[in-house]
């Protein structure tokens, strides 16, 4: 093979890509390999691969789904049970009798999310006590209320 020769058209196009795609194949090669070494972290993470680590995350994920669930419901159950429970408290302190001093009787209110359950009134006297105790529903009572009584509703009622 002469210098002309290697200097023709054909020859040129055939080292040329003959060149060309000796370079892509170790270029590809390369890639190759560095991409083998990305894969290796994922599929070789200490002793574990790949399809383990997922494995066990995806237990570890069904475990919290079913301890939100049963939180939830635990919440759910402890809102109904708030709802009946005394939340609204009014307390009014009065003297009803002249005679006897230092607020000693009082109106206690005690009312759920529904403003219902009950007040105790006490009345203290020299001689005696008297306690009494009234059902309310919607913050009303179906029996006559004493004006401390009302006090304490309207109170455990507006919160103040």
């Amino acid at each position: 093979m002469s210098i002309e020769d290697f200097f023709n058209f054909e020859y040129v196009i055939f080292y040329l890509s003959f060149g060309i795609l000796l370079l892509l194949v170790f270029t590809s090669f390369f890639y190759a390999l560095k991409q083998k070494k990305r894969l290796d972290v994922f599929f070789q993470k200490g002793k574990k691969n790949l399809e383990e680590v997922l494995t066990e995350q995806i237990k570890k994920t069904e475990k919290l789904e079913k301890n939100l669930e049963d939180a939830i419901k635990q919440i759910s159950g402890l809102e109904k049970n708030s709802q009946k429970s005394f939340q609204k408290i009014g307390i009014i302190r009065f003297n009803p009798f002249r005679e006897v001093g230092g607020n000693q009787s009082f109106a206690i209110a005690l009312l759920d999310l529904n403003n219902d359950g009950f007040v105790i009134a006490s009345h203290y006297g020299r001689d005696s006590n008297r306690v009494y105790t009234k059902e309310i529903k919607n913050g009303k009572s179906k029996y006559s209320l004493s004006n401390e009584e009302e006090k304490a509703i309207k109170q455990a009622v507006s919160g103040v």
